[in-house]
């Protein structure tokens, strides 16, 4: 079997486009057919959405074809538009760019913590839904590990940064001098209403609550609002009902993490503010609109999106960057070696498996002639004796080419001779432990297919 990713992300799409396509990446398992695709998991964050999936050698187009048409269904665009909006990596550039993006080197904030919760959460989730593998598996808690080692190891780790607390510095930015109670208090002392309980909106509370923050509540749609809060020790109001349209009218600070389908337009806004005179900052931090971007002209009323994210992010130290690239670089290099000494395994299971069938065939054909003796039983070991040491030269062979990048030919070799096929496996010759990151569009390749198909 042989792995692949799909990429759409903000390095070449607007995030709206991304966000659209999440929404059909996320239907994606059930459309696809489990005759060309083995198993699937979706990556999807407020940046970019990317699903990695295992198929046979020869079936990569077949597959990524499949899982395009699946999004474009879903989505109702067109074919050719998801397919020129994705990259293809292929085989061991699919796996260092996991590594990296986990590892919060391909992000809008560079380093960010929260992709690497992400990673994993999209494990779990393939797995609880039955559409992982093996070897996405592996692949995932690898990504993760090295991401734990990034934070541990370089500066990236130690500076926090990440969407939310950016997008807090620029709320920062935009109040500093007003006067809720003295600018130097402005966390301390404003209302704060945040909308949604993911995995953002606890990142989000937790910032809050290291700022400072004293009055914040909490409103969910899906009415999951008191348990998000009771399990992050209840300090914030859990808001349902009526209460909400009060909070959003006293709210010094709106902040969106739900990515629901709901979304709060520039009039009801300006609604609920009537006779307000304070003054709003609204972040938006959820990929698909948590607010009508209007909201940003209505007097008093400041807007943060993730595009001003996007625009402001810091840029980290070269250093800190060189470092972490040098750890991906080892982790790819082990995880590449452990894979293919697997394969190598597969290879010599195989030969081993054949051999000593035909040993016993052999044995099974000397005992129905001649009955258990101890000549016959001598017989035996001898042949084993002699198995294990025809044997022993094709395993060293096995490991070597695993390990300069010519199994494939080993695997031939086999195939040839004996008529044993080791099934399909990730044949890559990585240089010097690093795969050149071969990514284009797929509209020319997939849209051919599909012609000819």
């Amino acid at each position: 079997m042989v792995m692949f990713s799909l990429v759409a992300a903000h390095t070449w799409l607007d995030l709206e486009t991304v966000a659209q396509l999440a929404s059909g990446a996320s239907e994606v398992s059930e459309a696809v057919s489990s005759d060309a695709i083995s198993g699937v998991i979706t990556l999807s964050t407020c940046n970019r959405v990317e699903l990695y999936a295992e198929t046979g050698a020869n079936n990569v187009e077949q597959a990524s074809t499949e899982i395009l048409q699946s999004i474009a269904d879903a989505t109702g665009l067109s074919y050719d538009t998801v397919a020129s909006a994705f990259q293809l990596y292929r085989h061991d550039a699919a796996v260092r760019h996991l590594f990296e993006v986990g590892s919060g080197l391909k992000s809008a904030v560079v380093g960010e913590r929260e992709i690497a919760g992400q990673v994993r959460r999209a494990l779990i989730e393939a797995r609880e839904a039955g559409r992982t593998t093996g070897g996405l598996t592996k692949l995932f808690e690898a990504a993760t590990r090295t991401a734990k080692d990034i934070g541990a190891q370089t500066a990236l780790g130690s500076t926090g940064r990440s969407i939310v607390s950016v997008a807090l510095d620029l709320a920062t930015e935009l109040r500093a001098g007003t006067s809720i109670v003295g600018g130097t208090r402005f966390w301390q002392d404003a209302n704060i209403l945040l909308v949604g309980t993911g995995a953002y909106a606890g990142t989000t509370l937790t910032q809050l609550e290291a700022r400072g923050a004293k009055n914040v509540a909490v409103h969910s749609s899906s009415g999951r609002a008191q348990q998000f809060v009771e399990e992050r020790g209840g300090w914030a109001l859990a808001l349902g009902g009526a209460d909400v349209e009060g909070a959003f009218a006293e709210a010094d600070v709106l902040i969106g993490v739900s990515g629901g389908e709901r979304t709060v337009s520039a009039e009801q806004i300006q609604h609920l503010r009537e006779g307000a005179s304070h003054r709003l900052t609204v972040l938006d931090l959820a990929l698909t609109h948590d607010f009508d971007p209007g909201i940003g002209d209505l007097p008093a009323v400041d807007l943060i999106t993730l595009e001003s994210v996007k625009m402001a992010a810091p840029t980290e130290q070269q250093a800190s960057i060189t470092q972490a690239q040098q750890l991906v670089d080892g982790a790819v290099s082990d995880y590449l070696t452990d894979r293919r000494e697997r394969t190598a395994t597969d290879a010599i299971v195989t030969l081993r498996g054949h051999t000593m069938s035909v040993l016993e065939d052999e044995m099974a054909r000397v005992q129905e002639r001649h009955g258990c003796t101890a000549a016959a039983e001598e017989v035996q070991l001898a042949m084993r004796r002699m198995v294990r040491q025809i044997l022993h030269e094709p395993t060293i062979r096995a490991r070597q080419a695993a390990a300069n990048g010519t199994l494939e030919e080993y695997e031939a070799a086999l195939e040839t001779v004996f008529g044993l096929e080791v099934g399909d496996t990730a044949k890559h010759n990585p240089q010097n432990g690093r795969a050149p990151e071969t990514a284009a569009p797929l509209v020319d390749t997939a849209a051919a297919q599909r012609r000819t198909a």
